[in-house]
């Protein structure tokens, strides 16, 4: 895709906001369900005007620093070619300091684990809502059914959910602020509470005030899944969006304290939500439906931004190669079925095992935390790689560290009742990620390479002795070799003695994945004319990997430029001008029997050929036609055994 298509994608329009407010505040969007009710019940659940100025002003402060200051006004600026999270901004800076991969994979994990949590408990308090109208109903069933469907129309890409989302999502924002305006204008004095020194009172005078911070959180859990999602939507429509929806989440805020005001020194039950208080007796009904509506849609934040999070994990080498698909041509839209199903499981897992919203807000926000913190190492670092002055990077570090460690100390009590699970689903999914990187340095620094240059003459022997059956005319490998002047000696070995391959022209192909994410270009290294040819692709780790598709584009435009010619060298074909045939060779590696290595390696190797297994292969991965590929089971042999005590005897 053109660099052109990546701004227009960017700038500002109606289609763009529309589809902002349906794919990426979905989380964020519907926490007015859950904050201050949270907050009232954390406090000992007596009303009291101290707890609730002082809660709606945490609320405040934590929206405007934590979200529009820290990722709104700042951390979008770290986009990579439009692209944003946490792997997106690991990218900006991996070059300078190799020791930020550890919170860039922790961030990144945590975040997942997240976007299992979210969904279960946004539906669930949606329809949970429903029990007003019918107290006995069970919830379980319609939540897995919903979050089933949710699931499904995954792969018809997030334009189209977003377009679907965007005009409700409209309607439920529009819902919050004028339900907020008519409940301050009976209570204006609310308005006090913006003053910070509510929230300091509460939080430092009140009995126990600090802990309520991990309610307070809940108001701003979303925020990293609007950085994650930048390339759906792009800055400025996310920006400007965000105005709308701040303004219409305050004033929401703001009325549930106004209501909650009115009502001082009443005890707020299980199930009393100032949410639903504010609500006139005529419009309850109305509000639910929309409200569970808007809360099924707060799912599809977390599940988009996975997929954007996973894409970018494989091409750091942190996730397996697994298959990639691009719904729409649409800039940023992507779906990765396994993950789906993955994300699909767990969240029925969660909804099985928790059954309630209120027993799975224990596992809610811990996770998310560790996330923001990572971000903020991450973000601080390329504020310095951006030559800005070392007050505003200090000033960046101390402000969100203290914030964000406070939030995640306030969260730990969390842990022993339902916070382990979000923990639990982090740390699977750091082990993966830690085996994938360190089986990808372990692989290549003992994948032997030899000089090419050395079997130009032998390749050409081959080609043209007659006494070896012809295996191919094209015959072409994938290597990984970086140089052009290099080739991985296992290539050799499959050529010359696993069974000698004879073909008319040998192709190299390599491709290199790109940290712009659009790059679409190639380069042709004739090593030996009409007999060796190298392909050199560079590809932007947003394009799909349809190598075979590449290649036969490649091969037209050489004929064309007169470069190679393809017609069949059999001498009765060639008089037809009968173009040859194309064979890929892919090597699969298997971990050798004949290995030595040290235990730490060995687990490494063993637990990354266990989780390979459930992966695509390297065809697959490549997009290669299967009818033309051989796949080639070959050892690796990363430490070969040399002291062998075997003794001969007569």
């Amino acid at each position: 895709m053109s660099k052109n298509h990546n701004h227009s994608h960017n700038r500002l329009s109606t289609a763009g906001l529309l589809i902002a407010l349906g794919i990426i505040y979905g989380d964020i969007g519907t926490s007015p369900l859950y904050v201050m009710k949270a907050i009232i019940l954390s406090g000992g659940s007596i009303v009291n005007l101290e707890l609730v100025y002082g809660g709606v002003s945490c609320v405040f402060w934590t929206i405007t620093l934590q979200t529009t200051l820290k990722y709104v006004v700042l951390t979008l600026r770290a986009d990579n070619n439009g692209e944003g999270g946490i792997f997106s901004l690991y990218t900006l800076v991996r070059r300078k300091a190799k020791w930020l991969i550890i919170p860039a994979i922790i961030g990144g994990s945590a975040l997942l684990a997240d976007g299992i949590i979210t969904p279960p408990i946004s539906v669930s308090s949606a329809i949970e809502g429903l029990r007003i109208i019918n107290p006995d109903l069970p919830t379980v069933p319609i939540v897995l059914a919903i979050l089933t469907v949710l699931f499904i129309a995954q792969s018809f890409g997030t334009q189209i959910v977003g377009k679907a989302f965007g005009p409700i999502m409209f309607i439920w924002f529009t819902m919050l602020a004028v339900l907020g305006i008519t409940n301050i204008l009976d209570h204006p004095e609310v308005l006090k509470a913006i003053n910070p020194y509510h929230a300091y009172r509460l939080l430092v005078l009140y009995p126990g005030g600090f802990w309520l911070l991990g309610a307070v959180f809940l108001c701003t859990t979303g925020a990293e899944a609007l950085y994650s999602d930048l390339g759906h939507c792009g800055r400025e429509n996310i920006r400007i969006s965000w105005i709308f929806v701040k303004t219409c989440l305050l004033l929401n805020y703001f009325g549930q304290a106004a209501w909650l005001s009115q009502h001082l020194n009443q005890k707020l039950g299980e199930n009393d939500n100032p949410f639903y208080g504010v609500m006139p007796d005529w419009f309850l009904i109305i509000g639910i439906v929309i409200a569970t509506i808007a809360a099924i849609i707060a799912s599809q934040a977390l599940i988009t931004g996975s997929f954007t999070l996973i894409g970018e994990a494989i091409r750091l080498n942190l996730w397996p190669k697994v298959r990639l698909i691009y719904p729409t041509n649409v800039k940023g839209q992507l779906f990765v079925p396994s993950v789906n199903k993955l994300l699909w499981a767990g969240c029925v897992a969660v909804v099985l095992y928790f059954q309630e919203s209120t027993n799975m807000e224990a596992a809610y926000g811990l996770s998310i935390t560790v996330t923001m913190l990572a971000t903020t190492i991450l973000m601080s670092y390329y504020l310095y790689l951006k030559k800005f002055s070392k007050l505003i990077i200090y000033l960046f570090l101390g402000i969100y560290l203290t914030i964000e460690v406070s939030f995640l100390i306030a969260n730990l009590l969390k842990f022993p009742h339902g916070g382990w699970v979000s923990v639990a689903i982090g740390l699977l999914l750091i082990t993966v990620m830690y085996t994938w990187i360190r089986s990808f340095y372990i692989k290549r620094r003992l994948t032997e390479e030899v000089r090419l240059d050395r079997y130009i003459e032998p390749l050409k022997e081959l080609s043209e002795d007659e006494s070896i059956p012809k295996y191919s005319t094209h015959l072409i490998y994938m290597t990984s070799a970086e140089r052009k002047s290099d080739i991985e000696s296992k290539i050799i070995y499959s050529i010359f003695q696993k069974r000698p391959k004879r073909a008319d022209i040998y192709w190299f192909l390599h491709v290199n994945t790109t940290d712009d994410p659009y790059t679409m270009e190639y380069k042709v290294h004739h090593i030996a004319k009409n007999d060796i040819i190298r392909v050199d692709f560079n590809l932007g780790f947003r394009v799909e990997q349809r190598i075979n598709l590449y290649y036969r584009k490649v091969v037209e435009n050489l004929v064309k430029n007169k470069e190679v010619d393809i017609t069949s060298r059999y001498e009765s074909l060639s008089k037809q001008n009968v173009i040859g045939d194309f064979r890929f060779v892919v090597l699969e590696k298997y971990l050798s029997v004949e290995n030595d290595l040290p235990l730490d390696e060995k687990l490494i190797m063993q637990a990354y050929y266990y989780i390979k297994d459930f992966t695509a292969s390297e065809d697959k991965w490549f997009g290669l036609d299967t009818s033309s590929v051989k796949i080639e089971k070959v050892p690796l042999v990363i430490n070969p055994i040399h002291n062998v005590d075997l003794k001969r005897v007569e």
